[in-house]
């Protein structure tokens, strides 16, 4: 059976215009980003100024062409470019690792994807602008799921952790308070945790779930800068709150994520999606597979995706292990505990 080498090539590409301020962003510190580029195309990326040469497999050369061409459009809309966003870029591109070489055979060859392809669905999305940064949703999920919470009143974001689901929901709900659109922010979470008790923590109920919020204070800082959280916060347009402290209210003019639903009952979750009011937009988050509840406890996000999956009004958005953002070992993580369920159900 004959194994074909990859073609190998040498292209050359000229970023336009010549910007040493971009060119500084889309290489980033030391070329740390072309580097990272280099090491999950397999490929060299060399450049003078504006003029890039690539050099390694045809089609992964073609394919870091494209996200060059992509990322270097992001620096001209005042994104700062970062190894994650390099990182979700590359995802997306669908050539983020090396490819094994082809078999000739006709009757055992697949059909790879196309992997010179780059997704440029993202580039009819209008971008999530705050006062720090502008957030770009990359890959289809994540343009589904800004689109969805711009149009619904309600919505769910459903998969792991890192897919970006409670970033970008924190991203909605700022640009939304600075269109002033909303009033108020309101950050939400039930108080169970994984193999924690709450009660041997110090402080009252909003103390002890506090520290469990530090990712939702982490994106009002990155997006709104700490001082300007601050000021809001003691002036109650950013509130923080633990899911029970929800019980008997009514939520107008409000952007409301509730974080971590899927350690919500089914009584609790009713009772929260009954708070939301007029001119409100809710947002909730969570990963069915990481339940922390009693063992016995019906979970509510798992009772909610099934009771109002066919509900006019109310979007929800599905990620799974591609979407993850993170380290690339995270994606590979998930994916090897979704395997170990999968055999465990048909066990």
């Amino acid at each position: 059976m004959d194994i074909s080498t990859p073609a190998q090539t040498t292209r050359k590409v000229v970023l336009e215009p010549d910007d040493s301020r971009r060119l500084a962003n889309l290489c980033g510190p030391l070329n740390e980003h072309l580097r990272q580029i280099e090491q999950r195309l397999d490929i060299a990326i060399n450049n003078r100024g504006n003029n890039f040469t690539l050099s390694g497999d045809s089609r992964a050369a073609k394919s870091a062409e494209k996200l060059l061409l992509s990322l270097y459009a992001d620096t001209a809309e005042g994104i700062e470019l970062s190894a994650d966003e390099v990182h979700l870029a590359l995802r997306h591109s669908h050539h983020d690792q090396p490819q094994e070489p082809t078999m000739q055979d006709s009757s055992l060859q697949e059909t790879p994807p196309d992997a010179s392809s780059v997704d440029t669905h993202s580039e009819s999305l209008t971008l999530i602008r705050t006062k720090k940064c502008t957030v770009k949703p990359r890959g289809a999920h994540q343009q589904d799921y800004v689109r969805a919470v711009q149009t619904n009143d309600i919505n769910f974001g459903i998969g792991p952790a890192g897919t970006g689901k409670t970033y970008l929901a924190v991203a909605c709900a700022v640009e939304s308070l600075l269109k002033e659109e909303v009033e108020r922010i309101l950050l939400v979470r039930p108080a169970v945790e994984a193999g924690e008790k709450l009660g041997f923590l110090p402080g009252d109920l909003a103390q002890k779930v506090d520290p469990y919020l530090r990712p939702l204070y982490d994106a009002l800082y990155e997006m709104l800068g700490f001082e300007t959280v601050g000021k809001l916060i003691d002036r109650n347009v950013i509130e923080v709150a633990p899911l029970a402290y929800m019980r008997g209210r009514t939520l107008n003019n409000s952007f409301i994520i509730l974080d971590e639903s899927q350690n919500t009952t089914r009584e609790q979750m009713k009772m929260f999606l009954t708070r939301i009011g007029f001119g409100s937009t809710a947002v909730i988050t969570g990963d069915p597979s990481q339940v922390d509840l009693p063992r016995g406890q019906a979970s509510g996000l798992r009772h909610a995706i099934e009771v109002l999956s066919r509900v006019k009004g109310i979007s929800f958005t599905h990620f799974n292990a591609k979407d993850v953002v993170r380290h690339p070992l995270v994606q590979r993580i998930v994916e090897a505990y979704d395997a170990l369920d999968e055999d465990s159900h048909r066990d």
